[in-house]
């Protein structure tokens, strides 16, 4: 049952290095949005913070807010709305839904920030009328949503497709942030590790716009190291084909292990389009099964940045239309 045209939710999305909030209609228009920086020093401070944003974005609504649903990177479990531990964002053992409902009085859901990435490519994006998809967002870490049957897959109590931290590289570097093993996907395809490789190369090519660039003190980051890329710089090119090799090599385990139809990458990264998706699918063609590589369709998602509050909207919306259909 759909819920009335009249209806509006917010989408929050929650990341490791930004934090949105979105007023968004039952058509999924965003109306109005508020972004900032995710504060780091404490969960407190964090959590104060999300609240603050939900109720300015509240305030400017035309009629009251219906329902908020929460996407965090965060091991979730659903059943009793806790985030049980993050990576790279100052949240863990917290009654996350029982905190938000009892200072916001509104309907509060939650999932991982992936998973509604991955929903709302689905329903309204790259990997729209698929019904198998797998999805991944390159950003500070890299999350990963499943979606089986057109559902999210979220395994026994709401925790699955931590896709980041699969092991590629089991003499790889220490994962970032509260994870303890050696040489996850993130570790090896994220931001974080874009950084780490953008270093490498300058210190290995001095004489490049990005060796330049870093030894007078500029901090890299994507922005920086694409256009650097586009004017056709060796070392930023470098960095990029490494970038894209891991991300195939982890594209390739999971295409071969789930044969879906779509695999959307989103996420900060994707901004890079074929400098990373180029060398990602030519990995895929050299290493991936028969006939799954040659089936699927890898593609960068529709709405960037943007999807995690969408699908966050979806969750909600969702959860509204469901309780109607009940009463």
């Amino acid at each position: 049952m759909a819920v009335s045209p009249e209806t509006f939710v917010i989408g929050f999305d929650l990341g490791g290095t930004n934090m949105a909030a979105g007023l968004v209609d039952a058509q999924l228009d965003v109306i109005d949005s508020l972004e900032m920086d995710t504060p780091t020093a404490s969960q407190d401070e964090l959590l104060t913070a999300m609240v603050s944003m939900i109720r300015d974005v509240s305030s400017r609504a035309p009629s009251p807010v219906s329902a908020v649903a929460f996407g965090i990177p965060s091991m979730i479990d659903r059943h009793n709305g806790r985030a049980v531990m993050s990576v790279n964002v100052p949240l863990a053992d917290c009654d996350f839904v029982d905190y938000m409902q009892s200072r916001l009085d509104l309907p509060v859901l939650i999932d991982n920030d992936a998973n509604l990435a991955a929903l709302a490519e689905v329903r309204a994006g790259a990997a729209m009328g698929a019904s198998e998809v797998i999805m991944i967002t390159l950003g500070t870490g890299i999350g990963g949503g499943i979606i089986i049957n057109g559902n999210v897959y979220r395994g026994s109590t709401g925790s699955a497709a931590e896709l980041g931290h699969m092991v590629i590289d089991t003499e790889g570097p220490r994962c970032q942030g509260a994870c303890e093993n050696h040489g996850c996907f993130e570790t090896m395809a994220s931001g974080t590790a874009l950084k780490r490789y953008a270093t490498e190369e300058a210190l290995k090519q001095p004489e490049t716009a990005l060796g330049q660039a870093l030894s007078s003190g500029q901090v890299p980051d994507g922005a920086m190291l694409t256009s650097l890329a586009l004017e056709g710089d060796s070392a930023a090119l470098a960095v990029y084909e490494k970038i894209g090799f891991y991300t195939g090599v982890g594209i390739t385990s999971l295409v071969n292990i789930f044969n879906p139809e779509v695999f959307v990458v989103g996420g900060g990264l994707v901004k890079a389009d074929e400098l990373i998706l180029g060398p990602a699918r030519r990995v895929l063609l050299e290493r991936g099964l028969r006939p799954n590589r040659n089936l699927v369709k890898v593609v960068p998602a529709k709405f960037g940045a943007g999807a995690g509050v969408l699908g966050a909207a979806c969750l909600a919306l969702d959860e509204l239309a469901a309780t109607d259909h009940k009463a």
